[in-house]
């Protein structure tokens, strides 16, 4: 049997290189195409790697020359403008194109829950949604239109142990560990839905070179739902403490930050449930395995490990200080 030949546009980011270390462990011929070598995540032996600009569709031509692919996957398209670009450089030269796009595309805030692949796409609160959902209608049109074969998978809130999945990173651990209090948006009882990325490749690897997934989307999340403050307190054991927790609405955060405060409440301002029986039908062993409890120490281990990664943000540390002052509660 001939292995799939495919090719990742990326490569190296928190989803991307755990599918990219399964797709070799599984016999898959990878290549990926990226600006340069240089990553904290390395790329796997085996893998041919392609110097170029994905930005530059000439600098694309040229380090691909002539070469097809079973397979065509696209880490780092954001706007329509990314996958017209693709679809100009691998129509009749792949067999499945799959375009990561965004469980924050779904219906914000959600009307019913658990999410599944048919909840409506619509996000007025976030611009980096909206733009994956233009991506999205681009791509079914040409679906549609031509037969461009289009595969959309929507990953949700991903993470590795290089990742701390809470607004601020290691400043939170950091304020945890010297007993300052920290923010939870809201009050941390809204529902989340968080991925360990090794979880996330066993499903999105068994789609690869699935003639049944085109013209289909996909969402591949963990199904443990755990609340805000379960997440913060669970980070904060791992990191051998116990948490002291503010709870802010999302709209002050975002009053004070817009940024951090359309993240928010674009995504995670919102409980997230997904249904993922769709992708289970096609991958039976794509069920998550990593709980957020193992997932946490994970995270720990790894930045005690790696003190250079150990990055305190001084203005979100100076943010969440006026934050912690401004709602602390008080008696009356």
């Amino acid at each position: 049997m001939t292995a799939l030949k495919v090719l990742f546009i990326g490569g190296t980011g928190i989803i991307s290189s755990a599918c990219a270390r399964l797709a070799v462990e599984r016999g898959i011929e990878l290549h990926l195409l990226k600006r340069n070598r240089s990553s904290l995540r390395p790329v796997p032996e085996g893998v041919v790697v392609h110097e170029g600009d994905v930005r530059d569709a000439d600098s694309v031509r040229r380090a691909l020359g002539g070469q097809d692919f079973d397979v065509v996957v696209d880490w780092v398209a954001f706007t329509p403008e990314h996958v017209q670009t693709d679809v100009d450089l691998f129509t009749g030269r792949t067999g499945q194109y799959v375009f990561i796009s965004s469980a924050s595309a779904y219906q914000t805030p959600p009307l019913r829950l658990p999410i599944t692949e048919s909840t409506p796409l619509r996000n007025p609160f976030w611009a980096y949604s909206r733009d994956k959902i233009a991506c999205e209608d681009l791509l079914v049109s040409a679906y549609r239109d031509s037969a461009f074969p289009v595969t959309i998978v929507r990953p949700s809130h991903t993470y590795d142990a290089a990742t701390i999945p809470l607004d601020g990173g290691w400043t939170v651990i950091d304020r945890l560990r010297r007993g300052a209090e920290v923010v939870v948006p809201g009050d941390g009882t809204s529902l989340w839905t968080l991925t360990h990325n090794t979880d996330f490749a066993r499903g999105f690897v068994g789609l690869l070179g699935r003639s049944e997934t085109l013209g289909e989307a996909f969402h591949l999340t963990s199904d443990e739902a755990i609340t805000w403050d379960r997440i913060t307190t669970l980070l904060a054991r791992a990191a051998g403490v116990e948490p002291r927790l503010v709870h802010v609405p999302s709209d002050a955060i975002a009053a004070v930050d817009p940024e951090w405060g359309a993240g928010l409440l674009g995504d995670k301002a919102h409980s997230a449930v997904f249904d993922n029986s769709k992708v289970r039908d096609l991958v039976p062993d794509s069920a998550a395995r990593v709980p957020f409890e193992q997932g946490a120490r994970e995270i720990v281990e790894w930045h005690d490990a790696h003190p250079e990664h150990q990055v305190v943000d001084a203005r979100m540390d100076a943010l969440m200080d006026r934050l912690v002052e401004a709602y602390r509660p008080r008696p009356l």
